[in-house]
């Protein structure tokens, strides 16, 4: 019950760093907002590992620059996404991840001459694939299909960095290590982004407070979803991330008024199951992490 409570959390957490994601969108560049996603976790990490006694000392840090690599991209098309879509489809296109992480196990069994399909997980894929042309039709229409692409991109991208951090965990990492490596390269590549792009804004007091919702949201999840795995069952945890996709629909319609037609809604729906589908059989065919650590 207290895995499912922090996973919740966790999901909702992320939604509300949607918004003001979006929010924030509307003065600062991707870049700007994600050199501030990354600032407030290389701030509040180190005093959390000071507290517990931890370090922050590394002998891969090889792993964690392409952790971090990989993962600041990935940011970066999402946050992309979220500002050049309804926030509900930007967030649907990311959950994607695990689709992606089964195709690149699928295709690596395949190579290693396992020659094993199952086709559910193959039904699963392209059912996911569907839901995606279902529910990018409105941004393709409306003439977003870049923010669309970016979505589709994003996902693609993380789930490299999803299968790097189950590589770190195996090494011996620890969750709060990986997270901190991960906002430092964002705080760098966000930062030497912004100053190409033209330099930083000069926020005023609300805009501040959303670049820092943005940050801190984006850490207390990543500890509240570090915290789930470990205390409940993968399968069980790894689903309940799903629901980040129902509460980013509620702030899209309370905040903006989106509404969607039945196409869109079933495209979710779609990718919202063969997400379940594909998360059960990563976590079958593959020896698992200590946890999944964000959601970007």
């Amino acid at each position: 019950m207290a895995a499912a409570l922090w996973m919740l959390l966790a999901s909702f957490l992320f939604a509300a760093m949607g918004v003001c994601v979006k929010l924030a969108s509307a003065l600062y560049s991707t870049s700007e907002i994600v050199f501030y996603r990354g600032l407030i976790g290389v701030i509040l990490i180190p005093l959390l590992v000071r507290w517990r006694g931890g370090s922050l000392r590394t002998a891969h840090p090889f792993e964690h620059t392409y952790r971090g690599t990989v993962g600041v991209i990935s940011l970066w098309l999402w946050f992309f996404a979220i500002a050049s879509l309804h926030l509900a489809t930007a967030v649907t296109l990311n959950y994607m991840a695990p689709i992606w992480m089964a195709v690149y196990l699928l295709a690596l069994g395949w190579f290693k001459a396992h020659k094993k399909v199952d086709p559910a997980l193959v039904v699963a894929i392209l059912a996911s694939f569907a839901g995606v042309v279902l529910i990018l039709q409105p941004a393709f229409s409306s003439h977003q299909w870049l923010g669309g692409v970016a979505g589709v991109a994003s996902s693609m991208i993380s789930a490299l960095a999803y299968l790097q951090i189950r590589r770190l965990s195996q090494l011996g990492e620890p969750e709060y290590r990986i997270v901190f490596y991960f906002a430092l390269v964002t705080v760098v590549v966000g930062g030497v982004s912004t100053l190409f792009e033209g330099g930083f804004h000069r926020p005023d007091l609300y805009h501040a407070a959303l670049l820092f919702g943005t940050g801190l949201l984006a850490t207390v999840a990543q500890l509240a979803m570090t915290r789930a795995y470990r205390l409940g069952k993968v399968l069980v945890v790894a689903n309940l991330a799903y629901t980040g996709i129902i509460f980013s629909s509620l702030w899209g319609l309370i905040l903006w008024g989106d509404a969607f037609d039945w196409h869109v809604w079933l495209g979710m729906a779609i990718i919202l199951l063969s997400g379940v589908a594909a998360t059960f059989y990563n976590s079958r065919g593959t020896a698992p992490s200590s946890a999944p650590l964000d959601n970007e």
